[in-house]
């Protein structure tokens, strides 16, 4: 017998919700000693993405997005959403105008639609004319466009942060070393708290404590030194306590707001106590390394004396850093105390001088080409606060675009553009000068290679530059020699006109 199915069959459709991310990303360290401002444009010209081509421009790269790419490829249930994603090199505080017309581009974006949950990748560092503390600002108007949906962020760990940020988030991780090398890692951990709210698995209370100090960064790196030991004890007291996460935040030295200061973060699962406790317990640890951190410092001529010293006794190359201009601190590229040391110290040894920011000189020396004799000005072009030029006779010894991606531990894989850079040679000292189109780190290989300058022929390098480079030129160079200059990112920032934050820190308070 046949059986025939009369009745019309009913199809049920399981509809499974896949959660939407939207990612957002302002990174700026904004100097408040700078002279200059910073324009819309070193973030249009740097980072400036949304969409398709945010998720094609960090992909692989050694960035926070980089490593939320790396998680979403591991979680792919999640679909995001690349709002505005942003950042420029360290410098001043941002011109009026440019917050807004940035954080647009993130909280229109969060209103126009519902997510599951939100990610931002900030420094922590940003200052504006308008806010002179910019990231309190963001967080504020972010909050106000999503609600109570899930919001995480990271930050660097030279952020300068408060409990009232802490208050606007739910998850907030932030780096664990300087240099930084794990920029991905730290992203990767915050969406995975995030992503374990959203299930709500976890309940996270944070408490801050700060420490009553500016700490300098030179002297913090967690590789060696007091910071490493920092570190290793953060961790310890993180795995016995059963911590989401704890961060001993460094703080931006030359960020002049209410903010400001190292400070112990504490992240735990609904016990507010144990978060308390263990940042009381790092910020005393914080302080009890402070003091290491406070050293004295050779000037530009006893640097370069001293590194003429060891290149005689065979212990080249050595390399001299000056931070007191260093970009990723706020430089301007334009201090001329290193070079005029360097100059008066006259080497007979090969030397390179990286770099001067001068776009006018960059485009003079493609106008005469390879192989012209120029009589040239280096640095105190912005400003004379910082020493008078350094004037010279010079051939064009190399001209390029400025174009290259880094290749190495810091920033690695993200292509810059130095908008055109030349090197220019002394007549009669065995020193080259680079010159650069934009105000941009030394920090990676490939910047050296684009200007030219052959580093396995140098005995002597002059660098602005800092503990990223390090990172980088650590085992290239037999010596590196920290000194200090005048420049807007002075080591000793104690002199600093500090108006918005507490005189009570140290070293202010001395």
């Amino acid at each position: 017998m046949a059986f025939t199915d009369r009745h019309p069959r009913t199809i049920i459709v399981a509809v499974v919700h896949m959660p939407t991310l939207a990612i957002a990303r302002v990174l700026h360290e904004g100097n408040s000693f700078s002279p200059l401002q910073t324009p819309l444009t070193a973030f249009t010209t740097h980072e400036w993405h949304e969409g398709a081509s945010a998720h094609a421009a960090y992909r692989g790269t050694n960035t926070e997005l980089g490593g939320a790419i790396a998680w979403l490829d591991a979680n792919p249930d999640w679909q995001p959403v690349f709002l505005r994603c942003t950042g420029a090199p360290s410098s001043g505080v941002l011109a009026p105008g440019v917050f807004d017309a940035i954080v647009a581009g993130i909280t229109d974006g969060l209103a126009a639609r519902r997510f599951d949950a939100v990610y931002l990748s900030l420094h922590g560092s940003l200052n504006a004319a308008e806010y002179p503390e910019a990231d309190f600002e963001l967080l504020r108007r972010v909050r106000a466009a999503i609600g109570d949906t899930v919001l995480a962020a990271s930050f660097d760990l030279h952020a300068n942060v408060r409990q009232e940020e802490a208050d606007l988030l739910d998850v907030a991780v932030g780096y664990k070393c300087h240099p930084h090398t794990d920029m991905p890692e730290t992203a990767i951990k915050a969406l995975g708290l995030m992503a374990r709210c959203v299930r709500k698995e976890i309940r996270p209370v944070s408490r801050l404590v700060k420490t009553g100090a500016i700490l300098p960064s030179l002297f913090a790196r967690t590789t060696d030194g007091p910071m490493a030991e920092v570190k290793r004890i953060a961790a310890a007291i993180e795995a016995r306590a059963g911590l989401l996460d704890l961060t001993p935040y460094q703080g931006y030295a030359y960020a002049d707001n209410i903010a400001a200061g190292a400070t112990a973060w504490a992240t735990a699962d609904g016990d507010a106590a144990a978060a308390q406790g263990a940042a009381e317990e790092l910020a005393a640890v914080m302080n009890a390394h402070r003091d290491g951190l406070f050293r004295d410092l050779p000037s530009a001529s006893e640097g370069i004396a001293s590194a003429l010293a060891r290149i005689a006794a065979g212990e080249g190359p050595v390399a001299v850093v000056d931070s007191a201009d260093h970009t990723g601190a706020g430089g301007i590229g334009d201090t001329p105390g290193l070079l005029a040391a360097l100059v008066a110290a006259k080497p007979s040894v090969p030397s390179a001088f990286a770099f001067f920011h001068d776009p006018a000189l960059v485009a003079r020396a493609n106008e005469a080409g390879p192989g012209a004799r120029l009589d040239v000005s280096f640095g105190g072009r912005l400003t004379a606060l910082f020493g008078p030029p350094v004037r010279a006779t010079v051939t064009v010894g190399h001209l390029s675009d400025g174009r290259f991606r880094n290749v190495g531990p810091v920033y690695g894989g993200l292509d810059v553009d130095l908008e055109g850079c030349a090197r220019l040679d002394f007549v009669d000292l065995p020193i080259q000068v680079l010159v650069t189109g934009r105000c941009a780190d030394t920090t990676d290989p490939d910047y050296w290679r684009v200007g030219g300058l052959d580093l396995a022929a140098i005995s002597l390098v002059a660098a602005k530059a800092k503990n990223q480079f390090r990172a980088c030129f650590g085992g290239h160079f037999r010596h590196m020699i920290d000194i200090d200059s005048p420049g807007p990112a002075a080591y000793d920032f104690s002199r600093f006109p500090f108006r918005h934050a507490a005189r009570s820190l140290f070293p202010l308070s001395r």
